[in-house]
């Protein structure tokens, strides 16, 4: 019997955990406009620093042959999300930003991945970035709609792959180095289990953004 592709395997033993990211009560306030703008600016700035931690990682990692394959310059992110928060939160967003405690412990972990253990790394590196490929442009087209920003421009340039033409084509390319990737079944179990870690990092962000509830 002929066993599936690890990428397969990828995606369906954390589509649960998915799920559960994309379905917070945060992001279906945010897609919607419940939130307001600001809401969304923090949202971005959250994601500056899961994204520096990414592509600082992707620098260390750029000759590793379990983990440079992956690393398209087209994907950065950083310069465009620098951008957006020039343009959502103005001069001087540096010095103000601040992660939240369950950003820091996202971007922590990615940051350990990088320098200890390369296939862990590719794990978030999968999770973010194709899924910025597919469900981030749900959100881009929803900001736009709710929040009145340009389409492709200022404010969601971060959801803009101008460098990949054919996301649908990139897509499938990725998935074949995932099952390209040069791991053993131990391993591979491994990535799963950080996959599935990955996405409820990301859940916990998520939900760490959503308003106090308002007391009557």
């Amino acid at each position: 019997m002929t066993s599936p592709p690890f990428s397969a395997v990828l995606r369906a033993a954390s589509q649960d955990r998915h799920t559960q990211a994309e379905t917070t009560a945060f992001m279906a306030d945010l897609v919607t406009g419940r939130l307001g703008l600001p809401a969304f600016a923090r949202y971005t700035e959250q994601l500056w620093f899961v994204y520096r931690a990414l592509e600082e990682g992707a620098a260390r990692l750029a000759g590793d042959p379990v983990a440079g394959p992956f690393l398209r310059p087209a994907l950065l992110r950083v310069p465009a999300l620098e951008a957006d928060l020039g343009h959502l939160l103005g001069p001087g967003w540096r010095e103000r930003a601040t992660a939240l405690p369950a950003t820091a412990r996202h971007a922590a972990r990615i940051t350990e991945l990088a320098a200890t253990w390369p296939a862990g790394y590719v794990a978030h590196h999968y999770t973010r970035y194709l899924g910025d490929l597919a469900g981030g442009q749900v959100i881009r087209a929803a900001a736009e709609r709710a929040y009145g920003l340009v389409p492709r421009g200022d404010g969601v340039r971060f959801y803009v792959f101008d460098g990949i033409p054919n996301p649908a084509a990139f897509r499938r390319q990725y998935r074949a180095a995932l099952d390209a990737l040069p791991i053993g079944p131990a391993e591979a179990g491994r990535v799963v289990a950080e996959c599935r870690s990955a996405f409820a990092l990301t859940t916990a962000l998520l939900t760490a953004l959503a308003p106090a509830p308002s007391s009557s």
